[in-house]
């Protein structure tokens, strides 16, 4: 006869980490019913939806993350001083570098492009350029961890984790928050921390991997997910352990108190649903091959992107809150011009079918994309064809979502060193995310070692001139 230590320990073969996602209960509202011991049994879900503070625009993101810092000056700032100044002596040193790429107006807001995104440029409308972004952290782990945490010192639940802990998910059978080859370094970039487990993200594809696995056609999306199916045993089999555990965790707790097992619970259940939800969203096979195409997704160098994108879009429909893409590396010291515009040729295109797509599904108003990278580059050249890393000065873009299309907040000095009109810091951009998805981010607290902490801790201000 199996002890419930070994029926517990067989119950969550297959399942892997997911399994073991929630280990507290912090639902609000009761996410449907689960079947235990041959009858219904309501409880709440720690992932069931939950009303904003307010009524916001945006309902979920979906966040492009540009790993390895994205030269603004050659993207979506235009600096014309930098051009005429080429080979002059920078204020830090050095000599200052003229992009390789022309910039044009585009749109009727006549946003200045680079040529380095002439598919994006298209959707010059529906951009919201912050050109006076900036962090306190010069170099990757750090500006990175900030970016996605409001801090680089302390271990804190990333922006994904706040929201989903916020706002709860649509889909019971599949996370609310999703990182496709999440970023680098730090598993603290899409963690709970002390939040709830089940409010992290659930990674699928390896950093730098080329998303082979996680994006074919048919039949293999079960492999981008480690464990995500039991080998032994069927689902009614597992149906029935699950059940069982249920009943025999419910029986040790005194008065029918299960408080402290629920987010236990619910997350065999998520793991359970997941089997067959995550499997089929990720088979692309239905997609029709104008689609494909359409994202890069059927070959080329924008094969990987374009199916992450569209993968992105999918679980947005799905009901998923919080997308995260991680495409890099952006990190060029030298080799400048190459390195660039093969990372530019990569995403641009899909990146422009992800805005059309959700435009013509009448999606892109509930959703804010994101596009942007931990920091930005120097004006002044390295090692010839290269710029170094610059945190002080740099651009980052939404779109949809109640944001202000066709629009450009902020700038930095003429040659791009540096943010000088209306600076917009990582914890202000963090306020004005939440507030888009109707969060008030000094509100939304979570308690713990003896007070309330939040994603923008005592900083942040809401940036009202971008909102729609």
């Amino acid at each position: 006869m199996l002890t419930r230590r070994e029926l517990l320990k067989h119950s969550s073969a297959g399942f892997g980490y997911l399994a073991l996602a929630g280990m507290s209960n912090h639902g609000r509202e009761a996410f449907g019913a689960e079947v235990a011991n041959g009858a219904e049994v309501t409880a709440a879900h720690p992932l069931a939806p939950k009303q904003p503070h307010f009524a916001g625009q945006a309902k979920r993101v979906i966040f492009l993350c540009m790993q390895g810092g994205p030269s603004h000056v050659d993207t979506f700032d235009y600096k014309p001083d930098l051009l005429k100044d080429h080979g002059k002596r920078a204020k830090y040193g050095g000599s200052l570098l003229k992009s390789p790429w022309k910039f044009r107006q585009h749109g009727e807001s006549g946003l200045w492009v680079s040529d380095l995104f002439p598919q994006v440029a298209t959707h010059a409308d529906d951009l919201c350029l912050i050109r006076s972004m900036h962090c306190d952290q010069p170099v990757h782990p750090g500006a990175m961890t900030q970016m996605h945490t409001g801090t680089a010192q302390f271990v804190r639940p990333s922006i994904g984790a706040w929201t989903l802990y916020g706002l709860g998910t649509e889909n019971e059978s599949l996370p609310g928050f999703v990182s496709l080859s999440p970023p680098a370094g730090s598993s603290r970039n899409y963690g709970s921390a002390f939040l709830p487990a089940i409010y992290g993200g659930t990674k699928v594809g390896r950093t730098g991997s080329r998303f082979a696995q996680a994006a074919r056609f048919a039949g293999g999306a079960q492999e981008s997910v480690p464990d995500i199916k039991n080998p032994t045993l069927d689902a009614r089999e597992q149906r029935r352990q699950l059940n069982f555990i249920q009943k025999l965790n419910r029986s040790q707790m005194p008065d029918g108190d299960t408080a402290h097992v629920e987010g236990v619970i619910q997350s065999y259940e998520l793991a359970f649903k997941m089997q067959d939800a995550m499997p089929s969203l990720m088979d692309l096979s239905d997609e029709d091959e104008r689609t494909l195409k359409a994202y890069g997704a059927d070959g080329g160098p924008t094969a990987t992107f374009g199916k992450q994108c569209l993968l992105a879009r999918r679980f947005a429909e799905a009901g998923v809150r919080f997308i995260e893409i991680t495409h890099g590396n952006w990190d060029q010291h030298n080799r400048l011009t190459e390195d660039h515009a093969a990372r530019a040729e990569a995403c641009d295109g899909p990146i422009a079918a992800l805005l059309a797509d959700l435009k013509s599904r009448d999606m892109l108003d509930e959703t804010l994309v994101i596009w942007g990278g931990e920091f930005g580059r120097t004006p002044s050249a390295q090692n010839g064809d290269g710029r170094n890393h610059n945190n002080k000065g740099y651009t980052l873009w939404m779109a949809g979502g109640g944001v202000k299309g066709g629009y450009s907040y902020g700038a930095t000095d003429e040659h791009g060193f540096e943010a000088v009109e209306n600076p917009c810091h990582v914890h202000d951009w963090h306020a004005t995310v939440l507030h888009l998805l109707g969060l008030d981010h000094e509100q939304l607290t979570y308690r713990y070692a003896g007070r309330d902490f939040r994603l923008t801790d005592v900083y942040g201000n809401v940036v009202h001139d971008i909102i729609a």
